[in-house]
């Protein structure tokens, strides 16, 4: 089979089989692309010539461009999950990348906020909030769902009012890969998007040609809220926040997650609120938390 055909149907499974979303696949193609052109360099045209050695002298070339671990990472995990799904489509061939390795890629612990400072960001929204602006109604209710829920901002800016269940407090999200889970949030997020919902909302809407009807989060001209529109209001909220790391809508769902296991909350069930797939993706935040814990002890205990 030549590769850019074995590629294309990769691709396809990756899409329509195993449900992964746009970006994922395109990040998929950019990495086999690479690895399709330098097999062309090296004149290998068909699957089945694919090597071990190969891979490795493409993964080599790869990190003497410069390119970061993670980066690395990804794209053996690329070249991996092409060659298993060749074996397993072509009883004639081998895994010829499953002893395939990269260097592992760099552990970033993402940015935490602490309760006092979510406190100081979320008392300013509601003070805003109290002229009965539109939008500044929206923006306090979009960063109490953020916080209370910790959902993605591609969650929250696709959720679509039959989503939301006010009466119970949960709201139905629909995470990477499809899947769908059902996440609680509390009280003061409760009351902000009732009172989003009931004040702002209608007056949003009327700006709009009425497209985005189902939304739940409505944008200043009508339409869906977008990512970037989230990711501006983080940012522009946590710039006079202390603290490094990236100041964007993930940092609210990293703190949420944090804060849970500090009051207590069982892994697990923190694991299923954030929809990982795997108990190690969610397993970073008990580092966090131990960071905090270790910091607290040297800074008080007398010995330390």
């Amino acid at each position: 089979m030549p590769i850019t055909d074995a590629v294309e149907g990769y691709l396809a499974h990756l899409s329509r089989e195993r449900g992964y979303s746009v970006n994922t696949v395109r990040a998929y193609r950019a990495d086999l692309a690479s690895l399709t052109d330098f097999l062309a360099a090296a004149d290998v045209s068909v699957a089945d010539e694919i090597s071990l050695e190969l891979l490795r002298d493409w993964l080599w070339q790869q990190s003497q461009r410069g390119l970061s671990k993670s980066t690395l990472a990804r794209r053996a995990a690329s070249a991996r999950g092409l060659s298993a799904w060749l074996s397993r489509n072509d009883g004639h061939m081998t895994d010829a990348a499953a002893r395939l390795r990269a260097p592992r890629g760099e552990r970033h612990l993402p940015r935490v906020l602490t309760g006092s400072q979510i406190d100081t960001i979320l008392s300013s929204l509601w003070q805003r909030a109290q002229a009965g602006d539109p939008n500044e109604l929206r923006d306090l209710a979009v960063i109490e769902m953020l916080y209370a829920s910790a959902m993605r901002v591609s969650e929250l800016v696709g959720l679509d009012i039959d989503d939301v269940d006010l009466s119970r407090l949960t709201v139905r999200v629909m995470g990477k890969g499809s899947k769908e889970r059902v996440v609680p949030f509390g009280v003061p997020a409760h009351q902000a998007l009732v009172t989003y919902l009931t004040q702002a909302r209608p007056a949003l809407l009327a700006a709009g040609d009425g497209r985005a009807a189902r939304a739940v989060f409505v944008a200043p001209r009508g339409g869906r809220l977008g990512p970037r529109s989230v990711y501006e209001l983080v940012a522009r909220l946590l710039e006079q926040i202390p603290g490094s790391g990236p100041a964007g809508p993930h940092s609210l769902r990293h703190t949420a997650a944090t804060h849970l296991l500090d009051g207590g909350a069982d892994l697990r069930a923190v694991q299923e609120m954030l929809g990982h797939a795997s108990l190690g993706t969610t397993q970073i935040y008990t580092h966090v938390s131990l960071d905090r814990l270790k910091q607290s002890y040297q800074s008080a205990h007398p010995r330390a």
